[in-house]
């Protein structure tokens, strides 16, 4: 009993502090490389830096997420864009295999419009393919990294995926989410868990 105590009070009081102050000291910390990767997408991408785009966050409600654009908006000859594999620039495919593409959402953090650790925010038209225990995944704020994240990130399917994310909601805990952080600091430190052959994962189709 005082053990779930302890998790709802972390849960609902802690979590969100936690989540600001660790947040603002990673963009102070980080503004040396976030500056040097803005710089060097200004140069080889012709001013595209940042990716904005509507994402769901807790309970559904839709937000704009910020990262560092990892693709170009080149077309075909018959003006449609090219495949996200050839739009992917060699800048970009540094900055995903690094994650340096998703220091930008600590913006996001700081507005509350995420947390750090939590499902990861996906695209809004996978909505109404969930069914009701996977939209369970957005009874938190959505994260940067994520149980699923450490757990296989784009090489498990979405059925696995999601399953990992509803884990993650029951069990959100600070023991749980310092292992996440632990575990994501392994990952990037150590480029594990990465597919740098795929420009994106596989599009969910509410059965896959």
């Amino acid at each position: 009993m005082f053990r779930k105590l302890m998790n709802r009070f972390y849960a609902n009081y802690v979590k969100r502090p936690a989540d600001l102050l660790v947040s603002a000291g990673l963009l102070i910390l980080l503004s040396p490389v976030l500056l040097v990767a803005i710089i060097a997408l200004v140069i080889t991408q012709h001013g595209q830096v940042f990716f904005f785009q509507e994402r769901p966050g807790r309970h559904g409600k839709l937000f704009r997420i910020v990262k560092l654009q990892t693709m170009n908006n080149d077309t075909d000859e018959n003006g449609a864009l090219k495949t996200d594999e050839e739009r992917l620039t060699r800048i970009g495919r540094f900055l995903r295999s690094s994650s340096v593409d998703e220091l930008p959402q600590l913006w996001n953090v700081l507005r509350g419009d995420m947390s750090l650790i939590g499902p990861r925010p996906l695209l809004t038209e996978y909505l109404p393919l969930y069914s009701q225990e996977q939209a369970r995944r957005h009874d938190v704020r959505p994260g940067i990294t994520g149980w699923a994240q450490v757990h296989g990130r784009n090489a498990i399917s979405w059925k696995h995926k999601f399953e990992l994310d509803v884990w993650y909601v029951d069990h959100l805990t600070l023991l749980t989410d310092l292992k996440v952080l632990a575990l994501t600091i392994h990952h990037v430190v150590m480029r594990t868990d990465i597919s740098e052959g795929e420009a994106s994962v596989v599009h969910f189709n509410g059965s896959n």
